[in-house]
């Protein structure tokens, strides 16, 4: 493994308008002004945190894809970001995992946020991606799923040696009134995980008037703060250490006591 760059883009949204979205991540994406392995966008990026699925969602290989797929062959960088996808009568908060080569893989939301009734609205996804790029293993998730250890937990590979895997990401549009847990819970997720833990958060008011306050934050396997984006618009590129993942695993190796489960 050699070290990992990932760029987060921590940014307000215009409401319900995917292509203003699009056009305006493109222009921040030419403005990284650096490589870099992956880039991050918020959960929803092109329209906001919206329960108007009938009128807002697209089919797969459209627009959103499309624009995917052509930022990634761009910039060489993983691309990885949610938006509204429908397919036949059902709609999902779908994350899509897009590799420069045109490799597309996708993440349904399995944690539906009730309180704003997303459960009545999107249907939930069964299965995690985890893969690897650049010789990380890759777990990416979405918003509400930081709250679910369970769903989050790494686990060991007796056979290969290995954890499952190494950095573990969320986008999200977390609300600005629960910000604490936010910022707790992604400490958590990396210590019990002993993973890199990244959670990108958008900034702004959206349409219904619920404020979001950033904190995009990097957390190292021991807890440790690596980056932490504030409040405003920014964007910022952030070296994860492979050294120093593996030498905590091997110094602090407790993955070899954690209790066998099955997710159901």
């Amino acid at each position: 493994m050699q070290d990992l760059n990932i760029t987060l883009i921590q940014s307000n949204l215009h409401w319900e308008d995917a292509g203003a979205n699009r056009a305006m991540f493109e222009e921040k994406i030419w403005k990284i002004g650096q490589p870099t392995d992956v880039i991050l966008l918020p959960e929803m990026f092109t329209t906001g945190f919206s329960m108007d699925a009938p009128r807002l969602a697209e089919m797969m290989d459209l627009h959103t894809t499309r624009w995917m797929k052509q930022m990634a062959s761009q910039t060489g960088a993983l691309m990885l970001g949610s938006f509204i996808a429908k397919e036949g009568t059902q709609y999902f908060n779908r994350l899509m995992w897009v590799e420069p080569g045109g490799t597309v893989k996708t993440y349904d939301k399995r944690h539906l946020f009730r309180m704003a009734d997303e459960h009545k609205i999107y249907t939930p996804g069964s299965n995690r991606i985890i893969d690897a790029w650049k010789d990380w293993n890759i777990c990416p998730l979405v918003c509400y799923d930081l709250r679910f250890p369970v769903w989050s937990r790494n686990s060991w590979d007796s056979v290969n040696q290995s954890m499952a895997y190494d950095v573990l990401i969320y986008v999200a549009n977390w609300p600005q009134t629960r910000i604490n847990a936010w910022d707790t819970l992604l400490a958590a997720r990396a210590i019990e995980n002993l993973s890199y833990a990244v959670g990108l958060n958008r900034t702004g008011k959206d349409g219904m008037e619920i404020i979001y306050s950033g904190h995009s934050r990097v957390i190292g396997p021991k807890g440790e703060m690596i980056s932490d984006l504030g409040e405003g618009e920014r964007t910022q590129t952030v070296t994860l250490s492979a050294n120093a993942l593996q030498a905590h695993r091997t110094r602090f190796p407790a993955y070899r006591d954690a209790d066998d489960f099955e997710v159901k």
